[in-house]
């Protein structure tokens, strides 16, 4: 029987104990009490073993659980740790991406810039190129134009010679084949003329010669 046991018993032979009238005392069997004393005092070493290894390994148990409260803190300090170190590592990390796509940004703008600039005096260089090329091809079907105007009125000019120079041929052969049709025609005899006389001269005067 275990101590408690006892001690219940002891308490409920109390309890339910005669009592004296009007003394306050009650009536015990001694022999009981002194049974149930008996086992407490043979069950009391062993419950105080028991106590004292209860107390033994409660004091393990004490031991093992502050143990292990301070490996769990030592493992939540240290996940706490590199969880900051995690936080830190990440922050920098974001960070530096952070700037890293600011100034991928930025040089790209920059490009994109220098490549409008530059796209930009191309077109410019081109424009005035093609306005150069454009001013020389006026220039040059100007002044062909004029040379061609120049050769035109040349030509003109030297056409109405060549028609006057044809009218003066066209006249000269008017005149020409006029002249052949008179040479063309039979000319008229002449009237007989009479024939003088014959008179006699004297000798060694010279005679007059006829008159064609």
């Amino acid at each position: 029987m275990g101590v408690r046991e006892t001690l219940d018993k002891i308490e409920n032979m109390v309890a339910t104990a005669k009592t004296f009238p009007f003394t306050g005392h009650i009536l015990i069997n001694d022999n009981d009490l002194v049974h149930y004393v008996e086992e407490l005092r043979n069950d009391l070493p062993k419950e105080l073993e028991k106590a004292e290894v209860i107390m033994k390994q409660r004091d393990e148990i004490y031991d093992d659980a502050n143990r292990d409260a301070d490996h769990i803190r030592k493992e939540a300090q240290e996940q706490a740790r590199r969880m900051v170190e995690q936080s830190e590592i990440v922050r920098q990390a974001k960070e530096r991406g952070k700037e890293i796509l600011q100034q991928t940004q930025a040089q790209a703008q920059d490009t994109i810039e220098k490549a409008n600039a530059q796209a930009q005096a191309i077109q410019n260089d081109v424009d005035t190129y093609a306005n150069q090329v454009f001013e020389q091809l006026i220039a040059h079907v100007s002044k062909t134009f004029d040379g061609i105007q120049q050769a035109q009125n040349g030509v003109q000019q030297a056409a109405s010679g060549v028609q006057q120079v044809t009218n003066g041929l066209q006249q000269a052969l008017s005149v020409l084949q006029q002249a052949k049709a008179g040479l063309n025609q039979p000319q008229p005899q002449p009237p007989a003329q009479p024939e003088p006389e014959e008179s006699q001269t004297p000798a060694g005067e010279a005679q007059p010669e006829a008159k064609e």
